[in-house]
């Protein structure tokens, strides 16, 4: 009987699991969390302080997952050393785990930069987990000033889930616009503004430099008086365990198309992996839900016996603050690198479409993104423009303007 173990407990471990359980339905699974939670879906911790879910609605899988699947989970462990050459994982508990096919799912950690100072802010959190927002849910009331240092996805989602609960939030940020990593000024723009609007503050081109107390100074040398402190700087792939037996390791551990790593017998998967960006063949982290699911799936399977491949990932964002939705893939470009962009826009809406070498390249959509999903299924296919109605579908994303061949193609043969 095959023996598997799975370094962490998220959603790309249980895509690993299933897809073991698609091939092998009888080799012996350990999981190893280093939380004391059900698997679950890290993007709804924000929905979770505005009370729009809760610990039960946020699992990303039902409660008998584990035992379904025949799952033994070790909780609240933490593996702290593998031994290559004896196929062993050693665990802070003093036990030791052996394996004859290991995944490595460790997920990723806040960056927190060394702030002088930071030991003197007693309420100060990261916000990645559920007990991060346990915790802020815990210390914050009605008359709190939250100070958030971070103004990219999770900073501002902790925002959103903050508002309703505190007195007021400051966002600041060394980048001059919001959400840097997905938009560019323009589109930037729009969100800030409806986000200043529902009554955020923003200190962009700026941020905290050292800290005495509740005071944070700023860079630009003003003065901000906080009760609670959000660092939502940026994170890091969790890499020092593979890093430590010589798998290769870039920004993070560097996978193939079937999840292999370096050595044989490991593969990984999820926000602690680097792997091909289909829409502009380069190695990038990806640290996108979906993704990390198909990953472990893809994982799983060839651990088990089967020959999978996930190849064509792209970068990938869903997300909404108080109701104004956005969504982009793929990649941008500025037009003197070469290629066209399309725009449409808005005093609140935008949508941005990037073609170059005949295909769409990626977009960024901030209002109705209703039907975005036809442009996401352009560039993971490649698909010549010139094969459609690009003229219709650039106002318009409707099955219509393709083929019959092209639309039974996108609907999996069905026309």
């Amino acid at each position: 009987m095959s023996k598997y173990v799975i370094i962490g407990n998220s959603t790309a471990a249980a895509g690993c699991i299933e897809g073991i359980r698609s091939v092998d339905n009888s080799g012996e699974i350990t999981v190893v969390s280093g939380e004391n939670h059900f698997v679950y879906s890290r993007p709804l911790i924000s929905y979770y302080l505005e009370e729009k879910t809760d610990l039960q609605r946020m699992k990303y899988r039902p409660d008998d997952f584990y035992e379904k699947n025949k799952c033994n989970v070790l909780y609240g462990v933490k593996a702290e050393k593998i031994d290559k050459e004896k196929s062993e994982v050693y665990l802070d508990n003093g036990e030791k785990l052996s394996y004859e096919k290991l995944m490595i799912a460790t997920g990723s950690s806040p960056f927190v930069p060394p702030f002088k100072g930071l030991d003197t802010v007693e309420n100060k959190f990261s916000f990645m987990t559920i007990d991060d927002a346990l915790a802020i849910e815990k210390t914050v009331d009605e008359n709190s000033k939250v100070l958030i240092v971070g103004a990219g996805l999770i900073g501002l989602k902790c925002a959103e889930g903050l508002l309703e609960k505190v007195g007021k939030i400051s966002v600041c940020d060394l980048a001059d616009r919001v959400l840097s990593s997905i938009f560019d000024d323009e589109c930037a723009k729009i969100m800030q503004n409806h986000l200043e609007e529902k009554g955020i503050e923003f200190l962009l081109g700026d941020s905290a430099e050292e800290f005495n107390g509740n005071t944070a100074k700023m860079m630009s040398g003003k003065d901000v008086e906080f009760d609670v402190l959000i660092l939502a700087v940026g994170v890091r792939s969790n890499i020092a365990i593979a890093k430590e037996i010589g798998i290769d390791t870039n920004r993070a551990i560097l996978v193939d198309n079937a999840m292999k790593t370096s050595l044989e017998n490991i593969y990984s998967a999820g926000d602690c992996t680097e792997y091909v960006d289909f829409s502009s063949n380069s190695k990038k982290v990806m640290a996108i839900l979906p993704n990390a699911y198909l990953q472990g799936n893809t994982a799983g399977k060839n651990m088990a016996g089967e020959s999978a491949v996930f190849d064509n990932a792209i970068p990938m964002n869903s997300i909404g603050f108080f109701g104004l939705h956005a969504m982009s893939a793929g990649s941008y470009f500025d037009e003197k690198d070469g290629g066209k962009c399309y725009i449409e826009k808005g005093e609140r809406h935008i949508k941005k479409l990037f073609v170059k070498d005949g295909v769409l390249s990626g977009f960024i959509i901030i209002g109705d993104v209703s039907k975005a999903g036809i442009y996401t299924n352009l560039i993971r296919n490649k698909t010549e423009l010139s094969e459609i109605d690009f003229e219709t579908i650039k106002k318009s994303p409707t099955l219509f303007a393709f083929s019959k061949e092209n639309r039974g193609k996108m609907l999996g043969g069905v026309v």
